[in-house]
């Protein structure tokens, strides 16, 4: 199992970027870079490119509608050449709230613009001119490339013909199209215990379909991770509840917004609901509250070396390959290098 950790992207990223060479000291596999709605992360992940020696730097996410297919194929190449072949590129549709209210574009045709970035990505990387089924662009003859003109292949050689790519989802059908031909598979507010009711047959189904090339499906999630015995160090769980109320009650409309869903799916349904009605109406600290003391002691990795253990083996029988952890501790560092012991 590898390590992975999610940069911290609220406040200022760069400094939480410039922790990362002694986390990889320590033997941390993959740094994952978000940007919902703040900095961009490309420019993030060629700053720790920079920073970095061994470490894989991830997207954690890019969305598929902000930047053309062939700007996600240069960011992949771009990252993939400065890093000496570390990249592995993150996508996922992400939400309304964030697509059409961040960056003003239409919220549609989810799984068929990701599936299509992906090919094209793919061919891009092989350097193959581009050319795509008309999900972008109106269809136009093979000859036309992008829908547009002249079809196109990268002006430079890729550092290498692939690169890891990685979907988050959550829906069934999203689930499904991402084991069938992503390389990895990013979910979200995982619970180790229950995910098999949740994705089980989505799973199973695009397994089915997968290309024996691709190799096995990676898996990518996690939690806090904070060791040690006493009240004050469970306590912590408590620092998470911001997130979970934040996603489940405030990353879409009441009917419109997939971590709720999961809540549901979860069995967490009236807390799913109070958490949306108390977030909406502006009550965010009583919404916190409602967060499942059992859904965040599943989904992290907090308590007694021997419990976080426990939690390790957990995931790793819920088929996660890379285990994410954010380090709520004084050491870092420490942290990191203990984990990695106990997933080695």
């Amino acid at each position: 199992m590898k390590l992975s950790m999610p940069l911290v992207y609220a406040g200022n990223p760069r400094q939480a970027a410039d922790q990362v060479a002694g986390l990889e000291k320590a033997g941390l596999d993959t740094v994952w870079v978000a940007e919902p709605y703040g900095f961009d992360s490309p420019t993030l992940m060629g700053y720790l490119a920079a920073k970095t020696e061994r470490v894989e730097i991830g997207a954690g996410i890019l969305n598929v509608y902000s930047r053309t297919p062939g700007a996600l194929l240069q960011t992949a190449a771009g990252l993939d050449n400065v890093s000496g072949g570390r990249a592995v590129i993150g996508l996922g549709a992400s939400g309304p709230q964030v697509i059409e209210g961040f960056h003003g574009a239409p919220y549609d045709k989810p799984l068929g613009r990701t599936r299509e970035v992906i090919r094209i990505i793919r061919m891009g990387l092989r350097r193959e001119s581009l050319r795509s089924d008309g999900i972008f662009t109106i269809p136009l003859p093979a000859d036309q490339g992008l829908g547009l003109g002249k079809p196109l292949k990268l002006l430079n050689k890729p550092e290498r013909p692939a690169v890891p790519l990685w979907v988050a989802a959550l829906g069934d059908k999203n689930v499904a199209m991402t084991a069938e031909i992503a390389d990895g598979w990013l979910p979200f507010l995982f619970h180790p215990e229950k995910a098999k009711d949740v994705w089980g047959a989505s799973l199973e189904k695009g397994l089915a379909k997968r290309d024996p090339a691709l190799g096995p499906l990676e898996t990518s999630a996690g939690g806090m991770v904070a060791i040690g015995e006493g009240p004050e160090t469970k306590a912590l769980l408590d620092l998470m509840r911001p997130m979970y109320a934040l996603y489940v009650g405030g990353m879409g409309a009441r009917g419109k917004n997939f971590y709720n869903d999961l809540a549901c799916q979860y069995g967490y349904e009236q807390e799913a609901k109070e958490i949306q009605d108390l977030y909406l109406d502006g009550h965010k600290r009583d919404a916190e509250a409602k967060v499942p003391l059992e859904w965040l002691e599943a989904g992290n990795l907090v308590g007694p070396a021997s419990y976080v253990r426990e939690r390790i083996a957990a995931f790793r029988e819920a088929g996660v390959t890379s285990l994410q952890v954010s380090p709520a501790t004084e050491d870092p560092a420490a942290t990191i290098a203990q984990v990695k012991e106990w997933v080695s």
